[in-house]
C-alpha cells in the first residue's frame, strides 16, 4: 500500500461520521497476506452514550456470518465426512420435510406439495435449494405478517421451518439456506456451530473475540444498534437485536465479532487457507469454492419487502454477479478497483467485506445501522474499497 492511504481514509471516515447525513461510528479495515494495511474507528457505538467507536468494538455480524459457516461445511467435506451432493436430509432429517409452496387458499393456507429433487448441502451454499428470508420475499413476509411462520432473527428452529419457494436446485434466492448449513455441521460433528468453529475456524486464526453469545468483555464492547428514519435521522434502538443465548447458532447470520477478527479470516482466504496459527483449509480446496456455483444461474437484485429491515438491494447493478461456496463474486472489474473474480459479501447492519485473491488484499467495513443499504455507509464503504485501490501498489 502507498503510504498515502492512512491519512486519505482517515478523512473518508471523519466526513462519514459527521455532519447532518452521517453514521454514528465505523470500524474500517483493510489486509494484505501479511497483515493489517489499515485500520481506523471513528465516532461513537452508541448515539447518546459516552463510548467512542474502537477498533476493539464488537458488532453483530449478521449475514457476514454465512462465509465463516460455509468454511466449516468445507472442513468437513475436505474430511471426508461430508458429501455436498448427497440429499442434505441424510444428515438433517427435517429438511427432507419442507415441501414446496405452490400458492395460498382463500383462507391464507399455504398450499404445498412435495419436492421433486432432494436438497443437497451444495445447494444450501449456493443459495439454490428454494429457501428465502421474510424481508426480500413477499410470501414468506406474509407467513410472517400472518403468523405463520417466527422471524428468521428469532434464532427459533422454527423460523426454519419454511416452504420452499421452488423446486430445489433450478433458480438462485438469497435465503435461510446457510442456517441449515450450520444444522448439517452440528448433526455430523455432534457439537454446537460455535464450538465446531472455535476448534476449527477461531483458534487456527487467532480470532479471539468471535462468538454466537457475548461474553463480558464483548458486551462491554459492543456497538449499538440504529434505525435511520424517512427524514435521515438516526435513533438508537432500545436493546438487543438478536436473542442473547439463542435456541440454534444460526450459521446464516448469527455470530458477533470485531472488524480485527473478520480480517484474521479474510487473511486466511487471501493464503490459500494458512491462518496465522494454523490451517484453516486445504489450497485446492480454497480453489474449489471460490469457483461460481451457479453455472447458468446469475444471482439477481434483492427486493424491498421489509422497508424497516432493507432498501432494494445490488451490488454493482447492471454487472454480472455469480456465487461461489458461499461468497458473491463480480464477474466483471468492479468500479471501486476490486478486479473480476473477486469474493464479498455484506451483513444486514450494513457490514461489508471483499476479498480480493487475485492482488492479496481485503477489507471490512462495519456500522450498525438498519435498513440495509443504507446510503451514507454503502457510499462510505464503497469510496473506503475505491480509496484502498487508488493507493494499491503493485
Amino acid at each position: 500500500m502507498n503510504p498515502g492511504i492512512t491519512s486519505s481514509i482517515n478523512q473518508l471516515l471523519t466526513a462519514v461520521t459527521t455532519g447532518q447525513q452521517r453514521v454514528p461510528g465505523v470500524v474500517a479495515a483493510i489486509t494484505g497476506r501479511d497483515g493489517l494495511l489499515y485500520e481506523g474507528a471513528y465516532g461513537q457505538r452508541t448515539l447518546g452514550q459516552a463510548d467512542a467507536m474502537t477498533t476493539d468494538s464488537v458488532f453483530a455480524m449478521f449475514s457476514t456470518t454465512k462465509a465463516i459457516t460455509a468454511t466449516a461445511v468445507l472442513q468437513l467435506a475436505e474430511d471426508g465426512l461430508l458429501d455436498l451432493d448427497a440429499p442434505a436430509k441424510n444428515y438433517v432429517p427435517m429438511i427432507g420435510e419442507l415441501e414446496v409452496l405452490e400458492g395460498f387458499e382463500s383462507d391464507g393456507t399455504p398450499r404445498l406439495r412435495a419436492p421433486k429433487k432432494h436438497i443437497t448441502t451444495r445447494m444450501l451454499l449456493l443459495h439454490t435449494a428454494g429457501l428465502g428470508y421474510e424481508f426480500f420475499n413477499e410470501h414468506y413476509n406474509r407467513l410472517l405478517l400472518e403468523g405463520r411462520q417466527p422471524s428468521i432473527i428469532s434464532g427459533s428452529l422454527a423460523a426454519l421451518k419454511t416452504p420452499l419457494l421452488f423446486e430445489p436446485g433450478e433458480q438462485w434466492e438469497y435465503g435461510s439456506n446457510i442456517d441449515w448449513a450450520g444444522l448439517v455441521v452440528e448433526a455430523i460433528t455432534g457439537q454446537r456451530l460455535g464450538d465446531v468453529m472455535q476448534q476449527r475456524i477461531f483458534e487456527p486464526l487467532g480470532m479471539t473475540d468471535t462468538a454466537f453469545s457475548l461474553n463480558a468483555s464483548m458486551l462491554q464492547r459492543r456497538a449499538g444498534m440504529h434505525l435511520r428514519g424517512e427524514d435521515g435521522s438516526l435513533s438508537p434502538v432500545e436493546g438487543p437485536l438478536l436473542p442473547e443465548n439463542p435456541e440454534v447458532h444460526m450459521g446464516g447470520h448469527g455470530l458477533y465479532s470485531t472488524v480485527k477478527d473478520y480480517c484474521l479470516f479474510i487473511r486466511a482466504w487471501l493464503n490459500d487457507g494458512q491462518g496465522d496459527y494454523g490451517r484453516m483449509l486445504k489450497p485446492e480446496t480454497i480453489r474449489f469454492a471460490e469457483k461460481n456455483g451457479l453455472d447458468n444461474l446469475k444471482i439477481k437484485a434483492l427486493p424491498c419487502v421489509s422497508p424497516s429491515l432493507s432498501h432494494a438491494a445490488e451490488f454493482f447493478p447492471n454487472m454480472p454477479k455469480s456465487w461461489a461456496l458461499s461468497f458473491m463474486i463480480n464477474e466483471e472489474d468492479a468500479p471501486t478497483g476490486r478486479p473480476a473474480g473477486s469474493l464479498a459479501w455484506a451483513g444486514l447492519a450494513n457490514l461489508f467485506y471483499w476479498i480480493d485473491r487475485k492482488n492479496g488484499v481485503g477489507g471490512f467495513w462495519a456500522t450498525q445501522i438498519l435498513p440495509f443499504i443504507d446510503p451514507v455507509s454503502t457510499n462510505g464503504y464503497l469510496d473506503f474499497e475505491t480509496a484502498a485501490y487508488r493507493h494499491l501498489t503493485t
